[in-house]
């Protein structure tokens, strides 16, 4: 099957080329990738500029995964708030054994919308956990299980779960 392309006049032939070249220009010259390939590659149209920055960047580290999960400390039920106390010995008691060579825990401010429709605002936690990738499977069953736990235990709508692939160095 041929590829019919629309006929561009002068003006628009020239628009054209010049808004390619302007996407080749800024394209990155060199991506890294996740699954432990650190070959970069270097388009000929790039600038020697952009060409020496590509090659001095470096992938460093292994493949991890990075969760995050959001936890609300408003219970739904009216019930009072969930206290520092009470989420550190949730830590200490359901995430630090699962997850003995550390953990972060930030303290946030967050809003969603309820099963009811009302924006709801309140204290929260982040909690980050850092693991290698071929641990995924292991992982996921324990964290689902902290989700679970913390559902159940402080009478929660859910708690939010964001997982990223990255590199990691320590």
């Amino acid at each position: 099957m041929a590829l019919t392309l629309p006929r561009l006049s002068g003006t628009r032939l020239a628009v054209a080329a010049a808004a390619t070249a302007v996407l080749a220009v800024g394209a990155p010259a060199a991506y890294a990738s996740l699954d432990g390939d650190t070959k970069s590659t270097s388009s000929s149209s790039s600038s020697s500029s952009s060409s020496t920055a590509a090659a001095s960047t470096v992938a460093r580290g292994k493949p991890y995964t990075e969760t995050r999960l959001f936890f609300g400390t408003e219970r739904p039920d009216g019930g009072p708030a969930v206290t520092d106390k009470q989420f550190m010995a949730f830590i200490d008691k359901e995430v630090t054994p699962g997850f003995p060579d550390g953990l972060t825990i930030q303290n946030g401010r967050g809003q969603w919308r309820d099963s009811n429709g009302r924006i709801e605002r309140e204290r929260s936690y982040e909690l980050i956990l850092l693991y290698p990738t071929t641990e995924n499977r292991k992982r996921d069953v324990q964290i689902e299980e902290i989700r679970s736990d913390y559902e159940k235990k402080f009478a929660q709508d859910s708690v939010a779960r964001l997982d990223e692939r990255t590199r990691v160095d320590f």
